[in-house]
């Protein structure tokens, strides 16, 4: 049932429904019986058969598309649109254009927009009232990837009995609507990660054809007949795993036998500092084996009597080409499940901080696990996001020139890494560590751990040959963020507010007692 027809559209039926149960698009709160009808959405045919571009590039910020606002609407509108370029209000087309108003748009200066087709270039689109409160232009909205926001007093949404319209939408009340660009401007970048992912949701469930809509509907009243089989509140409005953010590690989760990790140390030419690695890992109680990856094109390793003398199995792969990407391959040689990955310029880090980092990996094989940490933040001056190196109150990122991860994600940085993202990390010779963290993060939907307390991780003797020295180095971090971001689809990367530490570290207690003395300095 629509209520109303032209030209009066009164919101009832002309018949005595009686206990009939009705379902309708276009319910007011004062006519809607609760928990008896059901609001449906109005339907629109386009969604059918146009091709929906979800993600295309979103040139405008807001976009209203509804011909014949109230007048009141429309002349707030154009007011807040005169204050901000990156609003679009378009109409109805001139009745001398000989176009068809469901078919075409016009804004102010007479510019055509097909309708509904360039609600996909709006971050966010308006649903107002019209001469009905059920709008087409709300599942239009949804099927174009455009946020909705729904400014229309007493409407009862679509399915609102079961659907929570907050995770996809932004419902405003009418008088609020001078302040708009302002409220939409306050959202954080995941609010509005969010709420695309949860309309994208609601339409393909739910909303995005008239067989799903009747299929909601007969599950909303089979409910009602046998509450004991309701999907309760998550079933209905909670993203599925294979949506959000699947766990690739089958459970249990708990510790892995220990079988100790594999080092693989990612090194060019500084072998001073390396052979300080190789000593130290090979003191390290754990450590099953070391592998080298030499990424020197243009110099031939040490000669095998040249390396150190350890009691543990060293393996020198010299790789062919000159990316960071190698030190993440599947080498044969990694026989552990833990792997820890090293810079050459890593040397501070002492045999108690390893052993502990990898005692923590066993508590969370599924993270990545380790020393340097980082964080991410948006910048409202850049508009993207930035790197940001700074020590403060959380991370969402950690390195992988320090840091123990499960094997598994060789394989899948190798298969699943959009070839894109590679391609930037190959070229720039930058943000591989970056890359990892994105992997994992939208894999698990977890954040990092970082173990001890230790800030800084500088090499003395290298400082000058580090590729972390150089002065371009961090603002192209900050680019690799955003750009992974949108390869990516969403970012996906978690912050984290605790680190792991020995549960005696800075207590008073006896060095005796403790298994972890030597954490290292800040």
């Amino acid at each position: 049932m629509l209520p109303g027809s032209s030209p009066d559209f009164i919101p009832k039926l002309e018949v005595d429904t009686g206990f009939a149960l009705v379902a309708g698009g276009g319910f007011n709160a004062y006519t809607f019986r609760y928990s008896y009808d059901i609001s449906i959405p109005v339907y629109s045919p386009w969604i059918s058969s146009s091709k929906i571009h979800a993600d295309s590039d979103r040139k405008w910020f807001i976009i209203s598309s509804q011909p014949y606002l109230t007048k009141k609407s429309f002349e707030i509108m154009m007011t807040v649109a005169k204050e901000h370029k990156d609003i679009l209000i378009a109409q109805a087309c001139s009745e001398n254009s000989n176009l068809s108003t469901g078919s075409w748009r016009c804004n102010k200066d007479g510019v055509l927009f097909k309708n509904p087709e360039f609600l996909q270039e709006g971050e966010f689109c308006l649903v107002f009232r019209g001469a009905r409160l059920g709008q087409p232009v709300l599942i239009e909205t949804l099927a174009s990837g455009c946020i909705p926001v729904i400014v229309i007093d007493k409407y009862v949404l679509p399915f609102s009995d079961v659907l929570e319209w907050k995770r996809a939408a932004i419902l405003l009340y009418e008088h609020q609507l001078p302040d708009i660009y302002v409220i939409l401007k306050s959202l954080n970048p995941e609010r509005i990660q969010s709420l695309k992912e949860h309309g994208r949701y609601f339409f393909d469930q739910y909303l995005g054809s008239m067989k799903k809509i009747g299929l909601t509907t007969l599950d909303i009243i089979s409910e009602r007949v046998y509450p004991l089989q309701s999907k309760g509140y998550d079933g209905w409005n909670v993203l599925p795993k294979s949506m959000s953010k699947p766990n690739v590690f089958i459970l249990p989760m708990g510790p892995p036998k220990s079988q100790g990790f594999t080092a693989v140390v990612l090194t060019y030419n500084r072998l001073e500092s390396l052979y300080a690695i190789i000593r130290n890992l090979a003191a390290t109680p754990s450590l099953v084996h070391i592998v080298v990856v030499w990424n020197n094109q243009l110099k031939a390793p040490p000669s095998r009597d040249q390396w150190p003398e350890i009691r543990k199995p060293l393996t020198i792969i010299r790789s062919s080409k000159n990316i960071l990407t190698n030190r993440f391959l599947p080498f044969k040689e990694i026989q552990t499940e833990a792997v820890l990955s090293l810079d050459d310029d890593i040397n501070m880090l002492t045999i108690d901080e390893l052993e502990f980092g990898y005692q923590v990996w066993r508590e969370f094989p599924d993270r990545i696990v380790g020393f340097p940490s980082r964080t991410h933040t948006w910048s409202n001056i850049s508009n993207s996001w930035v790197y940001d190196s700074e020590w403060g109150n959380s991370y969402s990122l950690v390195l992988t020139g320090a840091s123990f991860y499960h094997k598994y994600w060789h394989h899948i940085y190798a298969t699943d890494l959009p070839p894109a993202v590679k391609k930037f990390v190959d070229d720039h010779m930058n943000c591989e560590d970056i890359a990892m963290n994105f992997l994992v993060a939208n894999k698990t939907g977890k954040s990092p751990i970082k173990v001890g307390p230790r800030k800084k991780f500088k090499c003395p003797s290298c400082t000058s040959e580090m590729l972390s020295a150089d002065a371009g180095h961090l603002a192209e971090r900050s680019l690799c963020v955003d750009y992974f971001s949108k390869e990516f689809g969403k970012l996906e990367l978690k912050y984290a507010e605790f680190r792991a530490d020995p549960v005696l570290y800075r207590e008073d207690v006896p060095e005796d007692f403790k298994i972890y003395g030597n954490m290292g300095s800040l």
